[in-house]
């Protein structure tokens, strides 16, 4: 046994090489979940159901993922990073082999259903690989599980609009490719030493706790309109915005839908890298405009069936979403000390995951009785009237996002580094994680997307820094 561990241990990839084949992991889940966008209408038109339907087969991705992320978002703490990986692989994996097999609508909720299985069981565990795997100081951890799940949504329906387009077997290819990435990545995650540690207590960790902290009550009601218009949006693209990309241009070409899927979510994963050194006030403030101001664009666009405008538009609107999801996590998180910021995150994603599901589903009810056209423009002006109440609300509180939340930071921070220093080779921790309940270590947990919105572990009582992953 001793002289296998040895051999495992030379064979092993080099650190480095395993802190970026999580990372690519990372990216392949989502790109995966990002997959059926462009599909919808072939699957619509083959097995002839709703725009209600569809935006239902949407949802439930969404649903089931914030409903495995409460739960089982800090398993890997217990259970180790690799099982949890290796485990959210072999669903994706089934997945795709449903989606391959489909013959109907209830095939496709099932598929997505394991999609959302996958996903949110996963992110905590490769959140935390990347923190135990990054160079130490690098801080690219943060900046991959901020920008990851967003780029690899986009480029998931990016590819698949591509090959279904022009490769053979639009509703096939792409889930035989995908089936084979994922046999090959979960190879290469079986090859990688655990990152992690195990220890009892997994039963513990799986209730859900959920709460807003009173300092931080006043501040979250703010920016709850503005967390349901952003992740209404995305739900908007990534359900009828092929759809809608296919009115608005006249063009049946599938890659249209695509791009425009990746281009929202593309842009706001810039964004959230290029502006994360903007003060939280600042950037949600500036996000909130900026949307307002792609919204207005995408109306016109869509009212006039202008794409070059509906590319400007989505554009503005995803640079808009990554520095309003900046600022509106950044924020939060710093009025939460940390015994209670876990059940605040937990709240901040039943909201970003709710936005992202239940508009989606209620615009393709209103779709089937009034046509999309109709639809998206009133989708535009209720998230236009969204983002303004949360602009507005910005602009009168005057301790506000502003303010306070980086007082209560400053002061935390200072706390922390009075009662320790950090430990050899300890990292900074990114705002949006949990808490493991049983052990007080800290469990990151991306979602997005959309983003779900869009997360890792750092060791006990961590420094906090400002940097936060999208739900």
């Amino acid at each position: 046994m001793r002289v296998a561990a040895e051999h495992s241990r030379r064979t092993a990839p080099p650190r480095a090489a395993a802190f970026w084949l999580v990372a690519g992991v990372l990216c392949l889940l989502f790109f995966a979940a990002g997959t059926p966008s462009p599909l919808y209408g072939i699957y619509r038109a083959q097995l002839r159901f709703s725009a209600t339907t569809l935006t239902a087969v949407f949802a439930i991705y969404a649903v089931v993922l914030l409903l495995t992320l409460l739960v089982f978002g800090s398993v890997s703490d217990y259970l180790g990073r690799r099982r949890v990986i290796l485990a959210a692989l072999t669903v994706t994996a089934g997945a795709c082999a449903v989606f391959l097999a489909a013959r109907g609508v209830g095939m496709l909720f099932a598929a997505r259903a394991l999609q959302g299985v996958a996903v949110g069981a996963a992110t905590g565990a490769l959140g935390a690989a990347l923190i135990d795997l990054q160079p130490e100081g690098s801080g690219l951890a943060a900046l991959i599980t901020t920008a990851a799940p967003l780029l690899g949504l986009g480029a998931g329906a990016l590819g698949s609009s591509a090959l279904a387009q022009y490769g053979p077997a639009p509703t096939r290819l792409v889930w035989w490719l995908l089936l084979g990435a994922s046999v090959a990545a979960a190879a290469g995650i079986l090859a990688i030493p655990e990152p992690g540690t195990r220890r009892a207590g997994a039963l513990a960790s799986l209730r859900p706790q959920v709460g807003v902290p009173r300092q931080a009550r006043g501040t979250f009601a703010t920016a709850v309109p503005c967390l349901i218009a952003v992740w209404a949006l995305s739900g908007l693209y990534q359900s009828l915005g092929p759809s809608l990309a296919a009115q608005v241009t006249g063009s049946a070409d599938l890659l249209w839908g695509g791009q425009m899927v990746f281009l929202l979510t593309g842009v706001a994963a810039a964004a959230t890298v290029a502006f994360r050194g903007v003060t939280p006030r600042t950037a949600m403030l500036a996000g909130c405009l900026v949307l307002l101001a792609g919204i207005a664009v995408t109306f016109a666009a869509i009212a006039t069936t202008t794409a070059a405008a509906f590319l400007a538009g989505t554009a503005v609107a995803g640079a808009g979403t990554g520095l309003a999801l900046l600022g509106v996590n950044r924020t939060l998180i710093a009025l939460a000390p940390p015994g209670q910021r876990a059940r605040l995150i937990a709240a901040i994603f039943i909201i970003s995951f709710l936005g992202l599901s239940i508009p989606a589903l209620i615009a393709g009810v209103a779709t089937a009785h009034f046509g999309l056209h109709r639809t998206a423009l009133a989708y535009c002006v209720a998230i236009a009237a969204l983002v303004a109440v949360a602009a507005g609300s910005l602009m009168l509180r005057r301790t506000g996002p502003g303010h306070r939340p980086r007082a209560l930071a400053r002061s935390a921070l200072a706390r922390q580094r009075a009662s320790r220093a950090p430990g050899p080779g300890e990292s900074t921790v990114p705002a949006g994680w949990f808490r493991s309940r049983a052990t007080g270590r800290q469990t990151a947990i991306i979602h997005n997307a959309s983003s779900a919105a869009q997360m890792g572990t750092a060791q006990s009582r961590p420094s906090v820094r400002r940097d936060t992953p999208c739900p």
